[in-house]
């Protein structure tokens, strides 16, 4: 009932999207730098659903979290954490796509990784504290580079060089043992023409999980030179991870039976005690280096140029105990012991991955009086293998070579767009907008993988060859009214390809197709000198939309299968309030429905000795798409006064389906999760500023889950169903003081 009537009065006070300002700066060396990207952002002119979070926004929530938790309160977003307390392996969601179809730039320089099409954010551990700001775009947006965009676009910006020289530090520490250091420091303008910064941090903690730790460390150093026409620098950030196992994810038994921060990743076996035994070294080990070249020209004042080359080099691998697997699969001969063939045993096994990304972007822009267009693209190119070994086996008798791989393949993929834009004051206010994108994929996968066919009594081959050609257009037109008033309408067409885990997870003789997406998107803001609302109503019309089936490979990934007909439909409610005395308000709610039309379900069964039985279909109708909540509300709170500042956010999050299946039983429950801000500025000699803080998680200690995994069979007969699911536990109420000092 409390939670129905917070809704409620949250409901009840929001109504639309919140106007955007845009904040100028006077330095010329800013100006410049800021050319960078602008190509692909967009602007308060053209009609693209998009919330800008600024530097001193993500300060205020940066102590320690992944970045997704940073962009939590934009609209249609929601957050998980393996780890249960947002540090380690978290993902984003907006609109209820995931991760793999959220485009994420940084510079304009693709940050996804070219096969899964996600981004890891664990390998960048601390990027918040070198941004300068973020543009989420909802919907298919403007053109970008990299992986296409099919839901969101996330562009980062990092900081422009600092003009001054300066040194700082950011400290935090706090429940289950988390910290983090971060060092910044920067020489300021040298000779009016040169420019360093650098900046270290480290981020540990213990997690809210069992043995969910994570050790992530991470540089970003920067250097530039700047003239009066041009500027160029020099990008080198990298982080390194360490994070034990968690995304195995308990269910409830198993919840009821070890608590709720019970993982069963890396259990070795349980004792006549009952006590578990679990291998300690169950963990993801990756560096990422990431090097960046960004070159921007102005050849006078309506035109200039941006180039942009980039080096990504990935390393990495987790290891694993599994118990009683045939040694076979592992390219292992049985052995007797005791006169018995021993077939099974337990083993650690090892999988890694070598990759390298490059290429380069470039746009030429034009700003005249009535016309703003660009001319840009990207071409792209990685090069990924994939390889396993087995470093021990129980008991084992036979040679053993921990070098030696049981499977390696490589992954190739060469990605290129060119695009063209332009944004048009046809008449006074009214803005015509056309964006028109071609993208070419060429992606193959060759090698053995690590799933045995037993067809065939041999690892799976993989000879994948696909070739794409995409053609993705966008128009609209934006209307400003008045000087508060702005009305907004556009069309856009998104293409995507599958990911590596489509082909490598689905049926060895059936590959996935590519999807396509009709967005379409029509808003209204409002904004004046104290009130700011709006609204944007959605169709996302998608045709063979890769569907997740809520089942899991071994490894934790969820398995989706392509299906003829979906949507996603809703509206997007925004509303800010700034009152001269210090107090604020922001609110935004989305109510959406997301839904498969005529879902076909293949129901898998067993016998009672679980011998496997034929597939049959099951019709659902209309289905929900699984992790797409139908109601979503943010709210923070904001106070300030002098150096004190005091916030509280809330986010409200409806319940979802882990599967498509519309089955009580593969259901995540809604939740309310509120989080306290405290801080207080200052200054002392010799200092520029000094900050205390405590943040309070889960301030109402809520009892939550916020992802999960669900699947189904049946036993003996289709109608003797059986459902399984398990669920990502949150931690309940968490402290993290902090401590910031600039000098």
């Amino acid at each position: 009932m409390k939670r129905q009537a917070m809704v409620s009065c949250l409901l009840t006070a929001v109504c639309c999207a919140s106007a955007q300002t845009r904040e100028q700066d006077s330095l010329r060396v800013v100006n410049l730098d800021e050319v960078q990207i602008i190509s692909t952002r967009a602007t308060h002119t053209q009609p693209v659903a998009f919330t800008n979070v600024s530097k001193e926004q993500l300060k205020q929530q940066n102590h320690g979290q992944d970045l997704p938790y940073l962009l939590s309160m934009t609209p249609s977003a929601i957050t998980t954490s393996d780890a249960g307390a947002g540090i380690g392996y978290t993902s984003l969601r907006i609109r209820g796509t995931d991760g793999t179809r959220i485009n994420v730039t940084a510079n304009g320089i693709p940050i996804n990784d070219a096969e899964s099409h996600t981004v890891f954010w664990v390998n960048l551990p601390d990027f918040a504290s070198s941004v300068k700001d973020i543009q989420v775009q909802r919907g298919v947006g403007t053109s970008t580079n990299g992986a296409g965009a099919f839901g969101a676009s996330i562009n980062m910006r990092t900081g422009e060089l600092s003009t001054k020289p300066y040194a700082g530090f950011d400290g935090s520490y706090g429940s289950f043992n988390t910290h983090k250091e971060t060092v910044k420091a920067g020489t300021g303008l040298i000779n009016g023409h040169w420019a360093l910064d650098l900046r270290l941090s480290n981020i540990g903690t213990d997690g809210y999980l069992d043995r969910a730790t994570a050790d992530l460390n991470s540089y970003y150093l920067q250097g530039g030179y700047y003239n009066d026409n041009t500027s160029i620098k020099l990008i080198s950030f990298a982080g390194k991870e360490r994070t034990y196992h968690a995304w195995n994810y308990p269910s409830r038994e198993e919840m009821d039976l070890y608590g709720r921060r019970y993982n069963s990743c890396g259990l070795m076996y349980t004792d006549e005690n009952g006590v578990q035994h679990f291998y300690e070294d169950q963990t993801d080990n990756y560096t990422q280096k990431n090097y960046q070249l960004l070159i921007n020209h102005q050849f006078s004042r309506p035109w200039n140029l941006n180039i942009g080359l980039h080096y990504t080099k990935g390393d990495g691998y987790y290891k694993e105990y599994k118990t009683g697997r045939k040694l076979i699969e592992y390219g292992l001969s049985p052995y007797e012991q005791e006169g018995k063939l021993v077939k099974k045993s337990d083993l650690i096994r090892k999988k890694a991955m070598d990759n390298r990304f490059g290429g380069g972007i470039f746009s030429l822009n034009y700003k005249g009086e009535r016309l703003e267009a660009s001319a840009g693209g990207a071409l792209n190119r990685y090069d990924g293998d994939h390889f396993g070994q087995v470093l021990w086996v129980k008991n084992y008798l036979g040679s053993l070579d921990p070098d030696q791989r049981y499977y390696t393949n490589n992954g190739a993929k060469t990605d290129g767009n060119i695009y063209v834009k332009a944004d048009y004051s046809w008449v006074k206010g009214i803005h015509i907008y056309a964006d028109l994108q071609y993208r070419h994929i060429d992606y193959k996968i060759e090698g053995s993988n690590d799933k045995w066919n037993g067809a065939t009594n041999a690892l799976q081959r993989l000879d994948i060859h696909e070739k794409f050609d995409f053609f993705n257009p966008k128009a609209g037109l934006s209307w400003q009214i008045n000087r508060a008033h702005r009305l907004y309408g556009s069309f856009s067409v998104a293409h995507k390809e599958p990911t590596r885990n489509n082909y490598t997870d689905g049926p060895l003789t059936e590959h996935p197709t590519a999807e396509r997406l009709f967005d379409y998107e029509l808003g209204y803001t409002y904004a004046n000198s104290w009130l700011n609302a709006g609204a944007n109503l959605y169709y996302m019309d998608y045709k063979d939309q890769l569907i997740l089936t809520g089942e899991l490979n071994e490894i934790g990934e969820a398995i989706a299968a392509n299906v003829p007909d979906s949507y996603r439909m809703g509206i997007e409610l925004m509303a800010g309030i700034k009152l001269p005395f210090g107090l604020s308000w922001e609110l935004n709610a989305t109510l959406s429905r997301n839904r498969i039309r005529d879902f076909v379900e293949t129901l898998y069964g067993y016998d009672e000795e679980w011998n496997e039985l034929p597939g049959v279909k099951v019709e659902h109708g209309t289905t929900h798409i699984a992790f797409s909540p139908d109601l979503i509300v943010n709210s923070r709170v904001g106070y300030t006064l002098r150096g004190l500042e005091i916030s509280l956010r809330s986010q409200y999050v409806g319940k979802q389906y882990m599967s498509n299946m519309d089955i009580e039983e593969h259901r995540l429950d809604a939740y309310f999760v509120s989080d306290l801000d405290l801080a207080y500025t200052f200054s002392l000699p010799y200092t520029r500023s000094i900050t205390l803080g405590c943040t309070i998680y889960n301030l109402f200690n809520e009892r939550y889950e916020n992802n999960g995994w669900a699947s189904s069979n049946y036993i003996g007969t289709p109608d003797h169903r059986a459902n399984y699911t398990g669920y990502a536990a949150q931690a309940g109420t968490n402290v993290l003081a902090h401590l910031s000092v600039s000098f």
